[in-house]
């Protein structure tokens, strides 16, 4: 007897009516350059052009919309390194409530700024040491918040893949989708929602080379933990998957592809000299996959999730070599 999967095409539609109006609905863009450069037709869904900069918004207004009025007066938890941060700080606003987010030390300072900057108080942490989750809850139980995870939670998935069913609205059929993989919301919402509207499409997720805790996870048919991964995708820089995500990704994703920080490095730069798009590390990962040909063959129309746009010009220029 089959159990009921945790999230549901249904489920993503229904994230979807709920975050209309409140997210936006991202372009997708085209490049002939792109297209021949990787020898395949790409459409690229730009969540760096999404509220906060990142799709991240999406699941967190979808799940903090969903709490009760004396939730929402107690006020909000989370644990980030950036961007699931901003995006329950604004989400916190939008519902007229507050937000204390537990962000890594050593987050870039445009990602601490623009938190603040929507309203949330700021407690940082070593990432290395500390164990967020831990400290994530203990925060929360402390000052009676409502803690909302960066990907382990129902109602973060089905918002996280409200993109990929926007985009296979927007495109029609897709023989591949290519979507960042850290802690694996992303990537279950969108295989549940892709897979729920072609079964046939295959489900490629993109990693750090120094990060590839799902891949590993994967090939040996439970969750593996790694050392804090050391990337310029500080976003993809999980040690293990977890457990909600992983029980989705085993079943609907396909592949695990890896890539090193020069492939990101390049993919950023091409995304900003021939797309005239501004993309973090993290959000590059899955157009340096496709860039790489990656997965081997490459599918010949091609979904990339492009997942998130928030890096500053100082530190854009530093990775660049400017």
């Amino acid at each position: 007897m089959t159990s009921t999967p945790p999230v549901t095409l249904e489920d993503v539609r229904d994230a979807a009516a709920r975050i209309e109006g409140v997210a936006h609905r991202t372009p997708v863009l085209r490049s002939r350059t792109l297209d021949s450069l990787a020898g395949a037709e790409v459409f690229l869904k730009c969540e760096n052009l999404q509220r906060v900069g990142a799709f991240k918004f999406r699941g967190a207004y979808n799940a903090a919309s969903r709490l009760s009025s004396e939730q929402l007066a107690r006020g909000i938890a989370a644990y980030s390194s950036g961007n699931h941060a901003q995006a329950v700080a604004l989400a916190a606003r939008e519902l007229g409530t507050t937000a204390v987010i537990l962000m890594p030390e050593d987050t870039p300072r445009s990602k601490l700024e623009a938190t603040a900057g929507y309203g949330a108080e700021i407690v940082t942490y070593d990432r290395y040491t500390g164990d967020r989750v831990a400290l994530g809850g203990a925060l929360a139980a402390e000052r009676g918040l409502t803690l909302i995870p960066p990907y382990e939670h129902p109602h973060i998935i089905a918002g996280q893949g409200t993109a990929a069913l926007e985009l296979i609205e927007e495109v029609g059929e897709l023989d591949a989708l290519v979507a960042p993989v850290g802690g694996g919301g992303l990537i279950a919402g969108s295989a549940t929602a892709a897979k729920g509207l072609l079964p046939g499409i295959r489900v490629i997720g993109v990693e750090p080379e120094a990060g590839d805790d799902t891949r590993r996870s994967l090939e040996s048919g439970g969750r593996v933990s790694i050392p804090v991964p050391r990337t310029i995708a500080d976003g993809l820089a999980a040690e293990t998957p977890g457990e909600l995500t992983f029980s989705v990704n085993r079943r609907l994703v396909d592949e695990i592809v890896l890539v090193d920080d020069d492939r990101i490095r390049e993919a950023m730069r091409l995304a900003f000299e021939r797309l005239k798009t501004v993309v973090e590390p993290s959000g590059a990962a899955a157009l340096a996959a496709v860039l790489a040909g990656r997965p081997d063959p490459l599918p010949r129309r091609i979904g990339v999730i492009v997942s998130g746009g928030n890096v500053g010009a100082r530190r854009f220029a530093e990775l660049l070599g400017g």
